[in-house]
C-alpha cells in the first residue's frame, strides 16, 4: 500500500495551491500540484481544452493525480478542481486525507487572478465558478476528511489547521 497523502481540493481559486506551498514544509513533504505537473507536461490546460475538449482535459487532470496518488513517498497533493467529478479519482482519494477547501464562488473569483492555464470563462468567474460548485461540492464533502472554510480566514490559518489535523490523524493512527 501506498503512503497517505494529503490531498487539497476544492474549486479554481479555493487556495490550494498557495495553501499547499504552506502545509507541505510544515509536514516535511513535497507538493505536487497538479495545475503545475499539467503545465509541465506541454500545452497549457486552456490549448488542452480549446483543441481536444473539456473532456481530455479532466482525463489528464485525472491521470496526474492518480499518478501522484500512487507514489510511495508522502506528499501534500493540490488536486485540479475537475477530478472530484470522476469516480476514479474518488476511489483514488479514499486511502488518503482529503481536505476540502470550500469557498464561495464570489471569494474563488476574486482569489483566482492566473487565468493563463485555464480556459477563459468569461468576465463573470463567480457567475462560472457557481455552477461547477452546484455540481461538485457534493462530491468534494463525501470525500472530504476535514473541511476548511477560506473564506474569512487567512492561508496561514488554514494552513495550521490542516497540519493539526494531520498531526491528530498521525497520532490515531
Amino acid at each position: 500500500m501506498t503512503a497517505r497523502h494529503v490531498v487539497l481540493v476544492g474549486s479554481m481559486g479555493a487556495g490550494k495551491t498557495t495553501i499547499g506551498r504552506l502545509v507541505a514544509p510544515a509536514l516535511g513533504r513535497p507538493l505536487v500540484d497538479n495545475d503545475q505537473v499539467l503545465e509541465a507536461e506541454g500545452p497549457a490546460a486552456a490549448d488542452i481544452a480549446r483543441a481536444e475538449g473539456v473532456v481530455a482535459l479532466h482525463e489528464r487532470e485525472c491521470r496526474h493525480l492518480r499518478t501522484a496518488l500512487a507514489s510511495p513517498v508522502p506528499a501534500v497533493v493540490a488536486a485540479a478542481a475537475s477530478t472530484v467529478e470522476s469516480t476514479d479519482c474518488r476511489a483514488a482519494l479514499a486511502r488518503h486525507i482529503v481536505v476540502w477547501l470550500h469557498a464561495d464562488p464570489a471569494t474563488a473569483a476574486r482569489r483566482h487572478d492566473d487565468r493563463t492555464h485555464r480556459r477563459d470563462l468569461g468576465v463573470d468567474l463567480a457567475g462560472a465558478i457557481r455552477p461547477l460548485a452546484v455540481r461538485r461540492d457534493p462530491w468534494y464533502a463525501a470525500v472530504a476528511d476535514l473541511v476548511v472554510d477560506v473564506d474569512d480566514v487567512t492561508a496561514e490559518a488554514a494552513a495550521r489547521r490542516i497540519v493539526a489535523h494531520v498531526a491528530a490523524e498521525g497520532a490515531a493512527g
